[in-house]
């Protein structure tokens, strides 16, 4: 088992000779991103838009227009969007209820997304699915899945089926830190191993699970990327923070399961801003601890600064902010005005019509 830049990633200050939750990772200039500027100005785009459609979402919440859960991505937007550059098509993706940055990386309309979130009939699963249960076969998304670890097992079918098929195809599945403890991961773990599955697991570890620091809850907290050692899985720990990082990553993890090598494991070290969901006002750490992981380690300001010393102007990134705006301010609109769905919908998708 390898873990890449140990000093940057280490654990959440929990017993006192640990540091920092903070601390989740150096910001300098320097990256092992091998992404050209063109790369990375498309990564700043997807990121930036994840940001302000959650930032979007979170209004909405506020003001009424979407209820039930709803687990924002805010800050974590590295992780998906690096790896997502490292996939080819066909390649798929699964991942837990924290699912609308995932959506958005793999290409889910914006518009789309936002509506299934205010239960609107124009929304992915017309707007019987809410936050947590969206899926695009066409994006080769499989979930958002609200049960914690649920989509695990299910990854590893995805993987199945490619090696079953033999296309050369691999399944990225994520899950959180507090996940990890999940008897069904475990299973799975033995099972893709046995099988040498190409599915890449991928721990989004941002600290704090549902409101429990990661150091209280799981034996070895500074090290879950080696959960796998007892069933021959490889891994790594990675700088969630860094889209870079997190595409070398990806793209060094993604070659090992495509070679028939079988799973892989990242532990991608991030932090969320906000709190679990919509309801937790996340009083088990600091303002302070928060703002500094802003102001020294958010993924969107580390690549903008690469950017600008790479020769992009001020001015062109200001034209993507306000490009993301509004593409997000229409998502918004269309999840508004778009209809409720009809009461029939209360009868669709629970048989299938085998005779059609």
């Amino acid at each position: 088992m390898t873990s890449a830049n140990d000093e940057a990633v280490a654990p959440p200050n929990q017993a006192g000779s640990q540091r920092s939750a903070a601390a989740v990772a150096t910001n300098g200039a320097d990256s092992s991103s091998q992404l050209s500027h063109d790369e990375e100005l498309q990564a700043y785009r997807d990121m930036l838009l994840i940001r302000r459609f959650e930032e979007k979402a979170g209004q909405l919440y506020g003001m009424g227009y979407i209820g039930g859960f709803c687990h924002l991505y805010i800050g974590q937007e590295a992780v998906v969007v690096g790896m997502q550059m490292a996939l080819r098509q066909g390649d798929q993706l699964i991942t837990g209820y924290r699912d609308h940055g995932h959506m958005l990386a793999c290409g889910m309309d914006p518009k789309g997304v936002m509506a299934e979130l205010t239960g609107r009939q124009g929304g992915y699963s017309r707007g019987k699915g809410g936050s947590m249960h969206m899926f695009s076969v066409e994006k080769a998304f499989y979930g958002g899945h609200g049960i914690v670890a649920a989509q695990v097992p299910l990854g590893a079918g995805l993987a199945f089926a490619n090696r079953y098929r033999k296309n050369g195809q691999v399944s990225l599945t994520y899950f959180g830190e507090g996940a990890a403890n999940q008897g069904q991961v475990y299973e799975t773990f033995n099972m893709a191993s046995l099988w040498k599955l190409p599915v890449i697991f991928i721990i989004e570890n941002n600290r704090y699970a549902m409101g429990t620091a990661v150091a209280r809850a799981a034996a070895k907290s500074e090290e879950l990327y080696a959960r796998g050692a007892a069933f021959g899985i490889p891994g790594e720990q990675v700088d969630g923070m860094d889209v870079g990082t997190v595409n070398a990553a990806g793209e060094r993890a993604i070659a090992h399961a495509r070679a028939g090598n079988g799973p892989y494991i990242l532990e991608m070290m991030t932090y969320r801003y906000r709190g679990h969901s919509m309801s937790d006002p996340a009083k088990y750490r600091t303002r302070e601890e928060v703002q500094k992981v802003r102001e020294e380690q958010d993924p969107i300001e580390r690549l903008r600064t690469r950017l600008l010393a790479g020769g992009t102007s001020e001015d062109g990134l200001k034209a993507v902010d306000k490009e993301i705006r509004a593409i997000v301010n229409d998502a918004a609109e269309f999840s508004q005005t778009n209809p409720e769905p009809a009461e029939s919908e209360l009868w669709t998708d629970i048989t299938r019509d085998l005779s059609a």
